[in-house]
């Protein structure tokens, strides 16, 4: 971390910068990709680098692309020496611990890989006082780690699949081995052939094979070596507490993967490697051994896992009971057959027997001897000679045999007594909830997201664990802030007394507990614990409306502080939380509601709230049951402390942040419940089989006829779509060949296996490959404009087209949509085509964000389906940019509205008909009116008009006939056209539609009349008519037990953002319903995303890097190998600046109108290129600035950056087209800042439409984008390849980057890219007298003037001269305006307004003429404020005070930009 700048004076170089410019220059003699003349290779560099530095400066070498161009590239087994091998591991180790792809460099030249890993493994298992030294050997470990998490490189899983296969089983003792092939006989055939292949091998390759399969074994005995040296109470080095602690994370890693699993568990087992690290020095030792016991714990958890090893199948309760009294009862036959002394055990019932105490208790008294042959007949230790005592203790015998047979608490009922808030001991605990700035050195007691799960179970425990611990960490936020502001101190009097107040917190007046019910049966735990909290709201009258408005079910928490501080002690950040507060215990409640006067719950509800007298508020709040009887436990068993009697502040949480609970409560009920995931989809959930099985070309039930509607919008379209299939029109007639297009697909039988005949040929590659399209005619629905059914009007691609058609089809289709290729269109048409092909079907709509769901929604509306079927949960829909209401209340609303008018019209129907009565008094009335009057009238005219054997009935007669004329006389005349008599067929047919439509309608609304009360009305909506259900993936977590105790259901899922949802976010949607019969009713998942872009946002760097919980279930997906449908053609950006990012994605190209449209065709008026990168040296001889940890600044580029929009909106450029984004907050808050300094709300140049981060800015664009990369001493995040596609995709004319551009072209990661930006000059060209709009075409030479910028003081000079001169100009043009004679104006009153306006207008703009900055005032940069995150103005996204006015450029610089530009063209020269 950078030490803070002292005022005026010169900033000596860091010594990481110093070492910095020694890589680089070290780069650039041996390896750097830009340098053409470079050394030869030559080995002592990379011992001498390894010797002296690599361990301390590994990321500059890491992203000097020192493995790449230099290690990798010359690696051979002639130069393979212990330096060599140790820089590779710390190298890829390194790219890990960076998150950045680390095997890629190995693929390109995989042949001396082989050799490489052989080397490892030998290294790994060499002595420690040896040439390795053991904290090398914890570095080889770390790399293993990486290899065994990443099976899903072959070159990688070649290697490892020969230390975890079955051979591995020689590394098992005779009578084990013997044992287990017995269990399975498949596996003794197996085990015979293995036997025989090994016999027909040399001697050499025999015994390397042997070194391979027994080098898991060797190792577990190395690592128990190192334990047992560790002492009790003697100092030890960290190396060994390392090791120990990354050799448990590799353990657990492959007893976390089935592939890995499957044969090793037997082997971790037989080691006894739990026995000896629990009975282990390092567990009692209190401060060191603290990890090691918990990564302990979670090995325990995984050997021990409800899961059949070799079938992979998860194991019920009954089944894992069944093993355990088989283990049970197989020591008992031991007992009985050949120890006398165990006949008591030998005849007792299990459940006596099998508790810790009980066993403990009949072998303690048996001797060591005794024991041992007990293990040895149970196969667990080698037999004992005899005459011969055994070598082990007698400690560990007694935990072998206990430890084995003790009596397990199942995972779910673990889960279930496990509480759901975060206690103090949680949440301080860095070892598993880590602070934000983890830096990924070390290894933590944490769950990991990899691709592979072993069952359902476990991949939600690992999900609720982590969501549990991340939603911890955000706790343990507000926490330490809400706390701290109420500043405890300790009181004279020995009590505590708050010198502050906190907005989110309250001191505790009064706490009762007033609430014990009883337990279920079969549980230990209360049904529910209520408590009172009362609290005094002496606050302003907002802040207390917030208190007061707290709802049911959110949670709050309840703190217990002992400050030691007293009164007036300064709160000091940077020292520990805990200590200096006085914080002894946190606990969690759930509001139930506020209390009246009397003492009863205020429900929520249609009532307004009862206005409380006083300043006393009384909250009913639930406590958590199980942490409850924890802590009565520990009362009564212990004698600690009431933890209930301590209680005194009660801190809330902003609602939006809060819903933890809600969804850990989701996860928990889904693991108690039958969790039914379709059976095609079961395992590719947990990352196993055939990845495309679920594809819909190996799906049993695919459809092969189709209707695509209007996805077509010809047969020339059509045709396109499919250039590699014959198609086959039903009909010849060209003027019949219109769209919509029913089309049969070839299906194939046997899961895609082709047919051969006799000759061994594809008899149906022909047929394969034909396409049957039949045109077909939408029934006429009605005489009416508004009943012709809206058209999609977008000419889809051909992958846009075969991913509508995949999401038509059952199973799982993933669609990969690079920025710009229209994955929405693809959405939306995909929703409509099964609306339309399926109508009795309901789809259920996923996205991220609220903003994604009300974009599908605008879409979809635009097309051909029925608004009434259209429903929208949660709370985004009042963002929707409409009048309509699509929430559950809305939709009632407009079922009740659309009732009223329906029955009008049954009304007008009646008297058209002269019917009597009232047949549109309700829909049950308007029913039988259907039934009794209209159908009759219609089945009469049916009668006459039809044709009667061959003579088709006269034309007039179908208009003559026709009953409801007087009905349609509103309608546009004539209605019948007299030219056919199939067309007047029609139309009638068409009108009859129209009346049965209005009392289909009724039908379905009828429920609205028995269902009296507006809740009732919309679960209705919900579970029966809706056919098309849109809310957010945290709504459906939320809301997940509700829907599915209403009877929700659904057949179809379609996601959208799909790689923005956290991974358990993806999974829940799948489950909100119940299965039908033991079976998922989903037929369809669609899923919407790009994985290249950024992932969900995880606050905790641990989680994020460590467990790799960013990672979503679309991306691992991906890494697993699903097919995907890659759309590949971007109508967003200029077909350069898509180059930018292109690289990134399969065959991406450009939209057609890309290179058409003026607007891409035309260059960026006073900017000589489309994108620059513009590089930025350091300002006063400063680059980056670190104020706070983490929070990065650049002056120089915020200067620059803001220089640049101010000359762009002088030039005419709408504001609120450009955007400004960087990569960092503290960059964001400074450039904001100085947009409040330099620009105001000058109506000259307006603001910026946003200045936010890049990560903010996903998913949003704008035609010009300035982007400031901030860093100048390392790469920082953008190294995130994701990070950098989106920065490079946001622009859709125009990008313009400032940075370091020393520093970012040697990025490895980043080379696609920035090789194309340096291509082009690295000072900013302008054209200052080229107005905007230009009619200059793109790339052109210009017939202005092309001046270049080389640093920002003079950009600043340039566009404070420019302001000047236009301010001048403006002034002079107003003189001139007003020196006017009357007679060229009409009114004199409006001269007179006119001229205040503009006296007005130019007082404004000479005020803004101090803010912009003069070229003398080189130090004004310097003034403005490197504002840290919690003072800085205006943290919401649009920066403060805009105004429509501000953000538009006024009409008199558009009306005279070209005369400005050209007179202040000369102003630069003459400035200097």
């Amino acid at each position: 971390m950078a030490a803070p700048a002292q005022p005026k004076k010169i900033v000596a170089p860091t010594v990481s910068q110093i070492n910095a410019e020694f890589v680089t220059q070290l780069a650039c003699k041996y390896w750097a990709p830009h340098i053409k003349k470079k050394s030869p290779f030559d080995i002592k560099v990379i011992e001498e680098i390894y010797e002296k530095e690599i361990n301390y400066f590994m990321l500059f070498y890491s992203f000097s692309q020192y493995l790449e161009n230099y290690l990798w590239m010359n690696y051979s087994p002639e130069v393979s020496s212990k330096a060599y091998l140790m820089s590779i591991c710390c190298m890829v180790n390194e790219k890990f611990r960076e998150n950045v792809p680390a095997w890629e460099t190995f693929k390109k030249k995989p042949d001396h890989f082989p050799f490489f890993f052989k080397c490892i493994l030998k290294a790994a298992l060499a002595e420690t006082d040896g040439e390795f030294s053991l904290h090398e050997q914890t570095v080889l470990l770390l790399f293993l780690d990486h290899c065994f998490n990443s099976l899903e490189v072959d070159l990688i899983r070649s290697q490892v699949q020969q230390l975890i296969s079955l051979p591995m089983w020689m590394g098992l003792q005779p009578a084990r081995l013997e044992l287990e092939l017995k269990k399975t006989p498949k596996l003794r055939k197996f085990w015979n052939l293995i036997k025989k292949n090994d016999e027909k091998m040399d001697p050499e390759a025999r015994g390397q094979a042997y070194q391979e399969r027994r080098f898991l074994s060797q190792l577990i005995q190395k690592f128990i070596s190192v334990l047992k040296s560790i002492p009790l109470s003697e100092p030890v080095t960290m190396d060994k507490v390392h090791y120990c602690e990354r050799f448990i994370e590799l353990m657990i890693d492959l007893e976390a993967l089935l592939p890995t699993r499957r044969w090793f568990n037997t082997i971790l087992d037989d080691s006894h490697l739990l026995v000896h690290c629990y009975l282990s020095s390092l567990v009692r030792r209190e401060e060191d051994g603290h990890l090691f016991s918990q990564l302990l714990d979670m090995l325990k958890f995984y050997t021990g896992f409800e899961i059949n090893d070799q079938t992979g199948n998860a194991l019920t309760e009954n089944e894992m009971t069944t093993i355990h009294y088989d283990r049970i009862t197989s020591l008992q036959r031991a007992a009985f057959a050949h120890f006398p002394e165990l006949y008591n055990f030998a005849l007792s019932n299990v459940a006596e027997v099998d508790t810790r105490d009980s066993l403990v208790k009949l072998f303690g008294p048996l001797s060591s001897n005794t024991l041992h042959q007990v293990a040895s007949y149970l196969c667990l230790l080698p037999t004992l000679p005899k005459n011969e005592d055994t070598t082990f203790d007698k400690e560990f015998l007694l935990e072998l045999l206990v430890s084995r047979h003790e009596r397990r608490i199942s995972q779910i009922q673990q889960l279930n007594q496990m509480p759901l808030y975060p206690t103090e001991k949680i949440i301080w605990d860095e070892n598993i909830v880590p602070t934000e700035y983890y830096s990924g050195e070390g290894c933590l007691a944490l769950p990991k997201l990899n691709l592979q799960f072993l069952t359902l179970h476990d991949y939600l425990l690992r999900n609720f664990n982590l969501f549990r611990l991340e939603s911890t960490y955000e706790i343990r936020q507000d926490i330490e802030d809400s706390v701290s502001r109420m500043k405890p101190w300790s009181s004279e009097y020995g009590g505590v007394v708050f010198g502050g107040w906190a907005r989110m917190a309250q001191p505790i007046v009064a706490f009762t507990v007033v609430e014990v019910a009883k337990p279920n049966i079969g549980e230990n735990w209360p049904t529910r614990v209520r408590a009172d909290v009362t609290i005094n709201l002496n606050v302003r009258d907002h802040i207390k409306d917030e208190w007061e408005g707290l709802r049911k079910h959110d949670v709050c928490f309840l703190i217990t502080v002992r400050p030691t501080k007293p009164y007036g002690t300064k709160f000091d950040r940077r020292r520990p939380f805990i200590e200096q507060v006085g914080l002894v215990y946190v606990r969690g409640c759930e509001i139930q509601g506020m209390l009246d006067e009397k003492g009863r719950v205020i429900e929520d509800g249609p009532e307004p709230r009862p206005n409380l007298r006083g300043e006393s508020r009384t909250f009913r709040v639930f406590l958590d049951p199980n942490q409850y009887q924890q802590d009565m436990t520990n009362t009564i068993q212990n004698g600690a402390e009431d933890v209930y009697d301590t209680f005194n502040i009660i801190m809330r949480r902003k609602p939006k942040e809060n819903n933890f609970k809600a969804v850990l409560e989701t996860i928990r009920n889904l693991m108690n419940t039958d969790c039914v995931v379709p059976d095609w989809l079961h395992d590719i959930i947990l990352g196993y089989g055939d990845p495309s099985s679920a594809h819909y070309s190996k799906m049993p039930n695919q459809i092969a006829t189709l209707d695509f509607n209007d996805t077509f919008l010809s047969i020339e379209h059509l045709k396109a779509s499919f250039p590699s299939h014959n198609v086959k029109v039903t009909v010849n007639d060209p003027a019949l060949q219109i769209p919509p297009f029913r089309i049969t697909f070839p299906v194939r039988s046997g899961k895609g296996k082709k047919r051969k005949d006799a000759d061994g040929e594809d008899e149906d590659t022909e047929e394969a490959k034909t396409l049957i399209v039949e045109p077909h005619v939408i029934p006429n629905r009605g005489p009416y404009p508004y009943n012709q059914p809206k058209r999609n009007t977008i000419q889809f691609t051909h992958t846009q087209i075969e991913a509508i058609r995949a999401g038509m089809q059952p199973g799982l289709t993933m669609v990969v949509g690079p920025p710009g290729t229209g994955k929405t269109d693809v959405a939306v048409q995909i929703i409509s085509n099964i609306y339309h092909n399926f109508p009795e079907q309901r789809t259920l709509i996923v996205t991220h964000s609220n903003q994604a769901l009300n974009q599908l929604f605008e879409k979809i509306m635009a097309l051909d389906i029925d608004e009434r079927h259209l429903l929208r949960l949660g709370h985004g829909e009042e963002e929707l940019e409409t009048e309509k209401d699509f929430s559950r209340y809305g939709r009632v609303n407009y079922v009740l509205a659309r009732r009223i008018e329906l029955l009008e019209e049954v009304k007008r129907l009646q008297k058209s008909l002269g019917v009597p009565g009232d047949a549109s008094y309700t829909c049950e009335t308007a029913g039988y009116f259907f039934l009794y009057q209209v159908m009759s009238r219609w089945e009469e005219y049916i009668s006459r008009v039809k044709s009667k054997g061959s003579t088709l009935p006269d034309v007039a007669e179908v208009s003559s006939c026709f009953p409801f004329h007087e009905y349609f006389a509103n309608a546009p005349q004539p209605i019948f056209k007299g030219r056919s008599y199939e067309e007047d067929m029609e139309i009638a047919e068409g009108c009859f539609r129209h009346i049965k439509k209005i009392f289909t309608q009724l039908e379905e609304f009828r429920a609205s009349e028995l269902l009296r009360s507006g809740l009732d009305r919309s679960k209705y909506l919900l579970v029966k008519e809706a056919k098309i259900i849109a809310m957010t993936c945290t709504h459906a977590a939320l809301k997940r037990h509700d829907l599915v105790k209403l009877g929700f259901k659904y057949d179809n899922i379609l996601m959208e953002e799909a790689a923005q949802i956290l991974e358990i976010e993806t999974f829940i949607p799948l489950l909100l319903q119940n299965p039908q019969d033991g079976f998922s009713r989903l037929k369809r998942w669609i899923m919407i995303g790009d994985h290249h872009q950024l992932p969900p946002v995880i606050k905790n760097m641990a989680f994020q890097k460590y467990s790799n919980m960013e990672q979503s279930l679309f991306t691992r997906f991906v890494r697993v190998g699903v097919p995907t449908v890659d759309l590949d053609a971007q109508g967003r950006a200029r077909a350069s600046l898509c180059n930018l990012y292109n690289w990134r994605y399969k065959n991406l190209g450009n939209l057609p109108h890309v290179q058409l449209l003026p607007e891409f065709s035309t260059a960026n008026a006073g900017l000589l290129y489309d994108f620059q990168l513009i590089n930025v040296e350091d300002f006063q001889g400063v680059g980056e600035s670190e104020p706070n940890p983490y929070f990065y600044q650049n002056l120089g580029e915020a200067e620059y950056v803001v220089a640049l929009f101010m000359y762009m909106c002088l030039l005419g450029y709408p504001a609120d087209k450009i955007s400004i984004l960087t990569t960092y907050n503290g960059q964001k808050h400074l450039i904001r800042d100085i947009i409040n300094r330099r620009c105001g709300n000058n109506p000259l140049i307006g603001r910026p439409n946003k200045v936010t981060t890049v990560d903010r800015f996903q998913g949003q664009q704008n035609d010009y984008i300035l982007l400031s990369l901030v860093r100048t001493r390392a790469v920082g995040h953008l190294r995130d390849v994701r990070r950098l596609v989106v920065a490079m995709s946001r622009a859709r004319l125009g990008l313009y980057i400032f940075a370091r551009v020393s520093l970012f072209q040697n990025c490895f990661e980043l080379t696609p890219a920035f090789s194309q930006l340096t291509a082009r000059p690295l000072h900013l060209h302008i054209i200052p007298t080229e107005p905007f709009p230009t009619s200059r075409k793109n790339g052109e030479r210009p017939p202005h003037e092309v001046q270049i910028i080389k640093n920002m003081p003079q950009m600043a000079n340039f566009v404070y001269n420019m302001y000047m001169h236009l301010i001048q100009t403006t002034h002079h043009y107003h003189q001139t305006f007003l020196q006017l004679p009357p007679a060229m104006v009409e009114e004199g009153e409006e001269v007179q307004s006119q001229e205040a306006e503009l006296e007005a207008e130019e007082e404004a703009m000479s005020a803004q003429a101090d803010i912009i900055p003069s070229p003398a005032d080189s130090s004004l940069s310097q003034e403005t404020p490197a504002c840290q995150p919690d003072t800085s103005p205006g943290d919401t996204e649009t920066a403060p005070g805009q105004t429509e006015d501000a953000a538009a450029p006024c009409e008199l610089t558009a009306a005279s930009a070209v005369t400005i530009a050209q007179d202040a063209a000369a102003a630069p020269a003459e400035a200097k």
